[in-house]
Protein backbone atom coordinates (compact mmCIF):
# COMPACT_ATOMS: atom_id res chain seq x y z
CA UNK A 1 0.00 0.00 0.00
CA UNK A 2 3.07 2.41 0.83
CA UNK A 3 4.42 1.58 -2.59
CA UNK A 4 1.20 2.30 -4.53
CA UNK A 5 0.76 6.05 -2.34
CA UNK A 6 3.81 6.75 -2.96
CA UNK A 7 3.63 6.40 -6.72
CA UNK A 8 0.45 8.20 -6.81
CA UNK A 9 2.28 10.93 -4.78
CA UNK A 10 5.17 10.73 -7.80
CA UNK A 11 2.57 10.27 -10.50
CA UNK A 12 0.79 13.56 -9.32
CA UNK A 13 4.12 15.49 -8.92
CA UNK A 14 4.85 14.69 -12.37
CA UNK A 15 1.58 15.93 -13.57
CA UNK A 16 1.43 19.19 -11.92
CA UNK A 17 5.11 19.82 -13.14
CA UNK A 18 4.03 19.22 -16.58
CA UNK A 19 0.94 21.57 -15.97
CA UNK A 20 3.30 24.26 -14.75
CA UNK A 21 5.63 24.10 -17.63
CA UNK A 22 2.37 24.54 -20.20
CA UNK A 23 0.72 27.54 -17.59
CA UNK A 24 1.00 30.44 -20.29
CA UNK A 25 -1.43 32.20 -20.47
CA UNK A 26 -3.24 34.52 -23.87
CA UNK A 27 -2.00 37.53 -22.98
CA UNK A 28 -2.18 40.68 -25.29
CA UNK A 29 1.23 40.86 -27.31
CA UNK A 30 3.44 43.33 -25.64
CA UNK A 31 3.57 46.80 -26.09
CA UNK A 32 -0.07 46.00 -28.20
CA UNK A 33 1.76 45.16 -31.64
CA UNK A 34 -0.82 42.89 -32.75
CA UNK A 35 0.24 39.80 -34.53
CA UNK A 36 -0.53 39.86 -38.59
CA UNK A 37 0.31 37.52 -41.24
CA UNK A 38 0.17 37.74 -44.83
CA UNK A 39 0.49 35.08 -47.82
CA UNK A 40 0.75 35.44 -51.46
CA UNK A 41 0.89 32.66 -54.29
CA UNK A 42 3.16 32.43 -57.34
CA UNK A 43 1.51 29.84 -59.77
CA UNK A 44 1.68 26.86 -57.09
CA UNK A 45 4.48 28.93 -54.62
CA UNK A 46 2.99 30.31 -51.40
CA UNK A 47 4.80 32.75 -49.76
CA UNK A 48 4.09 33.42 -46.05
CA UNK A 49 5.18 35.95 -43.70
CA UNK A 50 4.24 36.30 -39.96
CA UNK A 51 5.25 39.24 -37.66
CA UNK A 52 4.04 41.56 -35.04
CA UNK A 53 3.39 44.97 -36.07
CA UNK A 54 4.21 48.14 -34.12
CA UNK A 55 2.23 51.61 -34.92
CA UNK A 56 3.87 55.09 -35.64
CA UNK A 57 2.14 56.70 -32.30
CA UNK A 58 2.38 54.72 -29.48
CA UNK A 59 0.97 55.36 -26.99
CA UNK A 60 -1.54 57.31 -29.26
CA UNK A 61 -0.40 60.53 -28.37
CA UNK A 62 2.94 59.92 -28.73
CA UNK A 63 3.71 60.75 -32.97
CA UNK A 64 6.70 59.34 -33.59
CA UNK A 65 7.07 60.45 -36.98
CA UNK A 66 10.37 61.40 -38.33
CA UNK A 67 11.98 59.18 -35.56
CA UNK A 68 12.08 55.66 -36.79
CA UNK A 69 14.27 55.13 -38.89
CA UNK A 70 18.29 55.96 -37.24
CA UNK A 71 16.04 56.59 -33.84
CA UNK A 72 14.13 53.80 -32.95
CA UNK A 73 14.87 51.56 -35.67
CA UNK A 74 18.70 52.00 -35.02
CA UNK A 75 21.47 51.94 -38.58
CA UNK A 76 23.54 49.16 -39.07
CA UNK A 77 24.12 46.40 -36.79
CA UNK A 78 23.76 47.27 -32.74
CA UNK A 79 23.58 46.13 -29.30
CA UNK A 80 20.19 45.85 -28.35
CA UNK A 81 21.30 44.79 -24.19
CA UNK A 82 19.81 41.48 -24.42
CA UNK A 83 20.74 38.12 -24.72
CA UNK A 84 24.13 36.79 -26.66
CA UNK A 85 24.26 38.80 -29.74
CA UNK A 86 25.71 41.99 -29.45
CA UNK A 87 25.50 43.37 -32.98
CA UNK A 88 22.21 42.97 -34.05
CA UNK A 89 20.18 43.62 -37.09
CA UNK A 90 16.59 45.16 -36.73
CA UNK A 91 13.94 42.45 -36.28
CA UNK A 92 12.15 43.74 -39.35
CA UNK A 93 9.08 43.82 -36.75
CA UNK A 94 8.08 43.91 -33.40
CA UNK A 95 8.40 41.00 -30.39
CA UNK A 96 8.95 37.64 -31.97
CA UNK A 97 11.30 37.23 -35.04
CA UNK A 98 9.30 37.64 -38.20
CA UNK A 99 9.73 34.96 -39.99
CA UNK A 100 8.91 34.18 -43.98
CA UNK A 101 8.02 30.60 -45.57
CA UNK A 102 8.63 29.79 -49.00
CA UNK A 103 6.67 26.35 -50.51
CA UNK A 104 9.24 25.51 -53.18
CA UNK A 105 12.59 27.15 -53.80
CA UNK A 106 12.65 30.66 -55.18
CA UNK A 107 14.79 33.41 -56.18
CA UNK A 108 15.27 36.66 -54.30
CA UNK A 109 17.04 39.76 -55.67
CA UNK A 110 18.15 37.12 -57.84
CA UNK A 111 20.00 35.05 -55.73
CA UNK A 112 18.45 31.38 -54.97
CA UNK A 113 16.37 30.53 -51.68
CA UNK A 114 15.74 27.08 -50.29
CA UNK A 115 12.40 26.26 -50.02
CA UNK A 116 11.30 26.56 -46.22
CA UNK A 117 10.98 29.38 -43.45
CA UNK A 118 13.29 31.67 -42.45
CA UNK A 119 13.75 34.88 -39.75
CA UNK A 120 13.61 38.21 -41.94
CA UNK A 121 15.76 40.74 -40.46
CA UNK A 122 16.96 44.02 -42.47
CA UNK A 123 19.83 45.94 -41.57
CA UNK A 124 19.32 49.80 -41.86
CA UNK A 125 21.94 52.15 -43.49
CA UNK A 126 22.30 55.57 -42.77
CA UNK A 127 24.00 56.04 -46.58
CA UNK A 128 24.04 53.65 -49.32
CA UNK A 129 21.89 50.37 -50.07
CA UNK A 130 19.59 48.56 -46.47
CA UNK A 131 19.89 44.52 -46.59
CA UNK A 132 17.21 41.96 -45.98
CA UNK A 133 18.70 38.38 -44.09
CA UNK A 134 17.03 35.51 -44.33
CA UNK A 135 18.29 33.16 -41.69
CA UNK A 136 18.07 30.19 -40.76
CA UNK A 137 17.39 30.39 -37.19
CA UNK A 138 13.77 31.02 -37.24
CA UNK A 139 13.09 30.71 -33.63
CA UNK A 140 14.37 33.21 -31.91
CA UNK A 141 12.53 36.49 -30.26
CA UNK A 142 13.60 39.29 -32.12
CA UNK A 143 16.71 39.32 -32.72
CA UNK A 144 18.53 38.94 -29.48
CA UNK A 145 20.20 35.81 -30.69
CA UNK A 146 21.15 36.65 -34.53
CA UNK A 147 24.70 35.10 -35.50
CA UNK A 148 25.86 35.46 -39.26
CA UNK A 149 26.49 32.47 -39.46
CA UNK A 150 22.75 31.30 -40.16
CA UNK A 151 22.43 33.60 -42.82
CA UNK A 152 21.01 31.89 -45.78
CA UNK A 153 20.90 35.04 -48.22
CA UNK A 154 21.69 38.62 -47.80
CA UNK A 155 19.12 41.08 -50.48
CA UNK A 156 20.89 44.67 -51.22
CA UNK A 157 17.83 47.20 -51.26
CA UNK A 158 17.25 50.63 -51.97
CA UNK A 159 14.34 51.73 -49.30
CA UNK A 160 11.48 54.16 -51.41
CA UNK A 161 9.50 57.30 -50.57
CA UNK A 162 5.96 55.87 -49.77
CA UNK A 163 2.69 57.43 -48.54
CA UNK A 164 2.60 57.86 -44.87
CA UNK A 165 1.87 54.22 -43.22
CA UNK A 166 0.90 54.09 -39.50
CA UNK A 167 0.58 50.64 -38.92
CA UNK A 168 4.26 48.19 -39.96
CA UNK A 169 2.94 45.64 -42.79
CA UNK A 170 4.09 43.69 -45.21
CA UNK A 171 2.61 42.84 -48.62
CA UNK A 172 2.85 42.04 -52.19
CA UNK A 173 2.35 43.54 -55.08
CA UNK A 174 3.33 44.37 -59.18
CA UNK A 175 2.26 40.04 -58.99
CA UNK A 176 2.98 38.42 -62.45
CA UNK A 177 2.68 34.87 -63.32
CA UNK A 178 6.34 33.95 -62.53
CA UNK A 179 7.22 36.66 -59.71
CA UNK A 180 5.85 39.10 -56.99
CA UNK A 181 7.08 41.91 -54.94
CA UNK A 182 7.03 41.15 -51.52
CA UNK A 183 7.36 44.71 -49.39
CA UNK A 184 7.48 46.70 -46.04
CA UNK A 185 6.14 49.91 -45.60
CA UNK A 186 6.02 51.79 -42.64
CA UNK A 187 6.15 55.34 -41.28
CA UNK A 188 7.13 57.12 -44.80
CA UNK A 189 9.10 54.36 -46.16
CA UNK A 190 8.72 51.23 -48.10
CA UNK A 191 11.73 48.45 -48.29
CA UNK A 192 10.65 46.12 -51.18
CA UNK A 193 12.50 42.54 -52.32
CA UNK A 194 11.51 41.02 -55.59
CA UNK A 195 10.54 37.42 -55.35
CA UNK A 196 11.10 35.24 -58.30
CA UNK A 197 9.98 31.67 -59.55
CA UNK A 198 11.58 30.99 -63.16
CA UNK A 199 10.13 27.67 -63.03
CA UNK A 200 6.30 27.94 -62.66
CA UNK A 201 5.22 26.10 -65.34
CA UNK A 202 7.51 23.16 -64.43
CA UNK A 203 6.33 23.29 -61.73
CA UNK A 204 2.46 23.01 -62.66
CA UNK A 205 3.46 20.53 -65.04
CA UNK A 206 5.21 18.32 -62.32
CA UNK A 207 1.63 18.94 -60.24
CA UNK A 208 -0.42 17.75 -63.16
CA UNK A 209 1.64 14.78 -63.57
CA UNK A 210 0.92 13.76 -59.85
CA UNK A 211 -2.80 14.37 -60.32
CA UNK A 212 -2.61 12.38 -63.77
CA UNK A 213 -2.02 9.07 -61.06
CA UNK A 214 -5.54 9.82 -59.67
CA UNK A 215 -9.00 10.43 -60.05
CA UNK A 216 -8.28 13.06 -63.19
CA UNK A 217 -6.02 10.32 -65.03
CA UNK A 218 -9.32 8.42 -66.20
CA UNK A 219 -10.33 11.56 -67.92
CA UNK A 220 -8.65 11.10 -71.41
CA UNK A 221 -9.34 15.25 -71.70
CA UNK A 222 -6.95 15.61 -68.77
CA UNK A 223 -4.08 14.31 -70.43
CA UNK A 224 -4.70 16.24 -73.40
CA UNK A 225 -4.33 19.26 -71.64
CA UNK A 226 -1.87 18.56 -69.33
CA UNK A 227 0.24 17.60 -72.77
CA UNK A 228 -0.95 20.68 -74.11
CA UNK A 229 -0.04 23.15 -71.46
CA UNK A 230 3.65 21.71 -71.58
CA UNK A 231 3.50 22.09 -75.78
CA UNK A 232 2.57 25.63 -75.38
CA UNK A 233 5.18 26.15 -72.24
CA UNK A 234 7.80 24.24 -73.78
CA UNK A 235 8.09 22.29 -70.20
CA UNK A 236 8.35 18.44 -69.96
CA UNK A 237 8.29 17.46 -73.03
CA UNK A 238 9.49 13.90 -73.10
CA UNK A 239 6.45 12.99 -70.64
CA UNK A 240 4.26 15.03 -72.62
CA UNK A 241 4.79 13.43 -75.41
CA UNK A 242 3.44 10.21 -73.48
CA UNK A 243 0.11 12.44 -72.26
CA UNK A 244 -0.72 13.56 -75.54
CA UNK A 245 -0.88 9.39 -76.79
CA UNK A 246 -2.76 8.62 -73.38
CA UNK A 247 -4.93 11.22 -74.64
CA UNK A 248 -5.34 8.97 -77.85
CA UNK A 249 -5.44 5.84 -76.95
CA UNK A 250 -6.16 5.83 -73.22
CA UNK A 251 -4.66 2.98 -71.19
CA UNK A 252 -7.55 2.50 -68.80
CA UNK A 253 -9.70 -0.92 -70.22
CA UNK A 254 -12.81 -0.83 -69.63
CA UNK A 255 -13.26 2.36 -67.76
CA UNK A 256 -12.61 5.00 -70.04
CA UNK A 257 -11.04 5.06 -73.77
CA UNK A 258 -9.25 7.73 -75.61
CA UNK A 259 -9.88 9.77 -78.44
CA UNK A 260 -7.98 9.78 -81.71
CA UNK A 261 -9.76 12.82 -83.06
CA UNK A 262 -8.63 16.31 -84.82
CA UNK A 263 -8.26 18.01 -81.52
CA UNK A 264 -6.40 15.24 -79.69
CA UNK A 265 -4.06 14.77 -82.93
CA UNK A 266 -3.60 18.17 -83.07
CA UNK A 267 -2.20 18.03 -79.40
CA UNK A 268 0.31 15.71 -79.93
CA UNK A 269 1.37 17.38 -83.36
CA UNK A 270 1.92 20.62 -80.54
CA UNK A 271 3.99 18.53 -78.53
CA UNK A 272 6.28 16.90 -81.41
CA UNK A 273 6.57 21.03 -83.16
CA UNK A 274 7.78 22.18 -79.14
CA UNK A 275 10.37 19.43 -79.39
CA UNK A 276 11.74 20.44 -82.48
CA UNK A 277 10.46 17.20 -84.47
CA UNK A 278 8.65 19.32 -86.86
CA UNK A 279 8.73 16.58 -89.85
CA UNK A 280 6.77 14.46 -87.29
CA UNK A 281 4.69 17.23 -86.68
CA UNK A 282 3.47 17.81 -89.70
CA UNK A 283 2.94 14.02 -89.94
CA UNK A 284 0.66 13.41 -87.31
CA UNK A 285 -1.49 16.55 -88.67
CA UNK A 286 -1.99 15.21 -91.57
CA UNK A 287 -3.28 12.04 -90.30
CA UNK A 288 -5.74 14.65 -88.11
CA UNK A 289 -7.10 16.06 -91.29
CA UNK A 290 -8.33 12.60 -93.00
CA UNK A 291 -10.28 12.11 -90.05
CA UNK A 292 -14.12 11.57 -91.32
CA UNK A 293 -15.05 14.06 -88.49
CA UNK A 294 -12.61 16.90 -88.59
CA UNK A 295 -14.65 19.45 -89.96
CA UNK A 296 -13.44 22.34 -92.21
CA UNK A 297 -13.62 24.71 -89.34
CA UNK A 298 -11.06 22.76 -87.39
CA UNK A 299 -8.55 22.82 -91.06
CA UNK A 300 -9.20 26.48 -90.94
CA UNK A 301 -7.83 27.14 -87.53
CA UNK A 302 -4.95 24.75 -88.30
CA UNK A 303 -4.43 26.70 -91.55
CA UNK A 304 -4.40 30.01 -89.37
CA UNK A 305 -2.12 28.27 -86.91
CA UNK A 306 0.17 27.24 -89.60
CA UNK A 307 0.15 31.46 -91.08
CA UNK A 308 0.92 32.39 -87.21
CA UNK A 309 4.00 30.70 -87.49
CA UNK A 310 5.01 31.72 -91.15
CA UNK A 311 4.86 28.40 -92.49
CA UNK A 312 2.55 30.33 -95.49
CA UNK A 313 3.05 27.95 -98.12
CA UNK A 314 1.91 24.85 -95.81
CA UNK A 315 -1.15 26.91 -94.50
CA UNK A 316 -2.13 27.48 -98.10
CA UNK A 317 -1.84 23.58 -98.75
CA UNK A 318 -4.14 22.66 -95.95
CA UNK A 319 -6.69 25.36 -97.19
CA UNK A 320 -6.63 23.59 -100.30
CA UNK A 321 -6.93 20.45 -98.70
CA UNK A 322 -9.77 22.12 -96.44
CA UNK A 323 -11.82 22.95 -100.14
CA UNK A 324 -11.28 19.37 -101.35
CA UNK A 325 -12.32 17.37 -98.77
CA UNK A 326 -15.47 19.47 -97.84
CA UNK A 327 -16.95 20.67 -101.37
CA UNK A 328 -20.50 21.40 -99.97
CA UNK A 329 -18.85 24.16 -97.25
CA UNK A 330 -18.44 27.44 -98.13
CA UNK A 331 -17.70 29.44 -95.63
CA UNK A 332 -14.69 27.70 -93.82
CA UNK A 333 -13.23 26.69 -96.87
CA UNK A 334 -13.22 30.05 -98.61
CA UNK A 335 -11.84 32.16 -95.46
CA UNK A 336 -9.25 29.97 -95.56
CA UNK A 337 -8.53 29.94 -99.67
CA UNK A 338 -8.53 33.87 -98.95
CA UNK A 339 -6.46 34.31 -95.84
CA UNK A 340 -3.50 31.87 -97.43
CA UNK A 341 -3.76 33.65 -100.91
CA UNK A 342 -3.70 37.02 -99.28
CA UNK A 343 -0.51 35.60 -97.08
CA UNK A 344 1.16 34.34 -100.46
CA UNK A 345 0.65 38.03 -101.79
CA UNK A 346 -1.68 35.99 -105.18
CA UNK A 347 -4.15 39.23 -104.86
CA UNK A 348 -6.35 38.00 -107.50
CA UNK A 349 -7.38 34.89 -106.12
CA UNK A 350 -7.55 36.30 -102.65
CA UNK A 351 -10.07 38.99 -103.85
CA UNK A 352 -11.73 36.05 -105.31
CA UNK A 353 -12.44 33.87 -102.68
CA UNK A 354 -13.33 36.58 -100.34
CA UNK A 355 -16.55 37.67 -102.26
CA UNK A 356 -17.61 33.92 -101.86
CA UNK A 357 -17.02 33.75 -98.37
CA UNK A 358 -18.52 37.27 -97.92
CA UNK A 359 -21.71 35.45 -99.52
CA UNK A 360 -21.72 32.18 -97.10
CA UNK A 361 -21.24 34.00 -93.77
CA UNK A 362 -23.36 31.75 -91.23
CA UNK A 363 -25.74 33.69 -89.20
CA UNK A 364 -23.87 33.03 -85.86
CA UNK A 365 -20.72 35.17 -87.44
CA UNK A 366 -22.78 38.09 -88.68
CA UNK A 367 -20.94 40.20 -86.25
CA UNK A 368 -18.38 39.58 -87.93
CA UNK A 369 -18.97 40.68 -91.43
CA UNK A 370 -17.58 44.49 -90.75
CA UNK A 371 -14.25 42.99 -90.07
CA UNK A 372 -14.35 40.77 -93.31
CA UNK A 373 -15.52 43.36 -95.40
CA UNK A 374 -12.57 45.84 -94.32
CA UNK A 375 -10.34 43.25 -95.13
CA UNK A 376 -11.70 42.83 -98.35
CA UNK A 377 -11.61 47.02 -98.77
CA UNK A 378 -8.11 46.92 -97.38
CA UNK A 379 -6.58 44.21 -99.86
CA UNK A 380 -8.37 45.53 -102.94
CA UNK A 381 -6.87 49.43 -102.02
CA UNK A 382 -2.67 47.04 -101.63
CA UNK A 383 -0.65 47.76 -104.10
Amino acid sequence: MKIIFAFLILSVCSVSASAQELSELSMPPNGDNQKAEVSQWIGLVQISIAYHSPRVHNPPNNDRTGHIWGELVHFGFFDEGFGPSKSTPWRAGANESTTITFSHDVKVGNQDLKAGRYALFLEVAKTGPWNWIFSNDSHGWGSYQYDPKNDALRVPVVPEEAPFTEFMTFGFDDRTPNSAVGFLQWEKKRIPFKIDVPNVNELYSAQMEQELLSWPGFNYRNWQTAAQFSADNKVNLEKALLWADKAISEPFRGAVTGREDFSTLHTKSAVLEAMGRTADADATMQQALTLPATSAADVYRYGMHLLGEKRTAKALESFKINQQRHPDEKFWTYLGLARGYTATGDKKNAIANWQIALSNVPANLSSSIGQFQAALAALKESN
